[in-house]
């Protein structure tokens, strides 16, 4: 598959980390995660972009922003981060998954547009169950992706125009 081309924004990232780690009473690395992926995918479905402009991986519970996933296992200690000492300031990891921030997200790094996708997100799906959420997660582009193979960002856009039709209910777990 080709790799288009995204261009990664480190701050946008890190603050993300911050506002739904403030958000939501349950922020290991896998919610954080499913939430950026669904803010990211109804931001290019509502807006023809992507918030952070990050590369996803298709792992086994569902896609994970790889940038992203790597500031938050460099904070952890088993990895590295070219953002690591911004992201060590400003957020600790505690019981190998769980997000503390430190300090308070900066949402002036975020558009109107930006702030509204990610507190939709954190609003549907923000108490959904691991199984739930990985569920959700589990849409066409993470399908036709290998295991821990990059998801082609064409891949996603087909899902976001495929959401067009008729939709399940995310409330119940089912795949958008």
């Amino acid at each position: 598959m080709a790799r288009s081309h995204v261009q990664f924004d480190p701050d946008k990232a890190l603050q993300a980390i911050l506002y739904i780690t403030q958000r939501v009473s349950d922020p290991p690395f896998h919610r954080i995660s499913k939430l950026m992926y669904l803010a990211d995918k109804a931001h290019l479905a509502k807006y023809g972009r992507l918030i952070f402009g990050d590369t996803y991986v298709a792992l086994k519970h569902g896609p994970v922003p790889s940038e992203i996933y790597d500031m938050l296992k460099a904070v952890r200690g088993d990895g590295w981060s070219a953002h690591m000492e911004e992201a060590k300031a400003a957020f600790r990891v505690e019981e190998d998954k769980q997000v503390v921030a430190l300090k308070e997200a900066e949402t002036n790094v975020f558009s109107e547009s930006d702030l509204e996708c990610l507190a939709d997100a954190i609003s549907r799906y923000g108490r959904l169950s691991f199984g739930a959420l990985t569920d959700l997660s589990h849409d066409a582009a993470w399908l036709g992706a290998d295991e821990n193979d990059v998801i082609d960002i064409e891949e996603i856009i087909a899902t976001v125009h495929a959401r067009r039709a008729p939709m399940m209910s995310a409330t119940a777990g089912m795949q958008l």
